[in-house]
């Protein structure tokens, strides 16, 4: 690293070739401080009030349809095993009903999820328009 000692004469005054970097730094220190104020007001989203888990017991109606998913892809019809083009025709049979039934859809937790999504598919198909899914209750501690 050199210093400028001018030059023999005295007179001449030669350019600076250095960057001087203070302006740069307090530069970056101002938007440092900027964004750290601003971000907290950008991050903010809209109130809302997330619903809260439930569980609620299963009223079990004479009318419900049970649909049971085994984890091998088996699906049965209450206590019937009933291949995917039954299914598609049993659900056709009780869309037309008044009031139509509510189809519980029982899934084994092995099962894959494009069994499952198969026979919300054909529950749609079908015009069923109620569909709901029966779990285990969480754990009490």
């Amino acid at each position: 690293m050199g210093m400028n000692v001018g030059s023999d004469s005295g007179d001449e005054d030669e350019v600076v070739s250095a960057i001087n970097t203070t302006p740069l730094v307090d530069v970056m220190l101002v938007l440092l401080i900027i964004f750290l104020i601003t971000i907290p007001v950008v991050t903010q989203t809209i109130q809302l009030e997330l619903p809260k888990e439930r569980t609620t017991p299963n009223q079990t109606k004479p009318e419900n349809i049970n649909i049971s998913v085994t984890k091998d892809g088996g699906v049965y019809w209450s206590l019937q095993k009933i291949g995917n083009d039954e299914l598609i025709e049993r659900l056709k049979k009780e869309a037309v009903k008044t009031p139509q039934p509510e189809v519980h859809v029982r899934g084994d937790q092995g099962a894959r999820y494009e069994y499952i999504g198969k026979v919300i598919t054909d529950c749609k198909r079908s015009g069923i328009i109620k569909v709901g899914f029966i779990t285990e209750p969480p754990a009490r501690n």
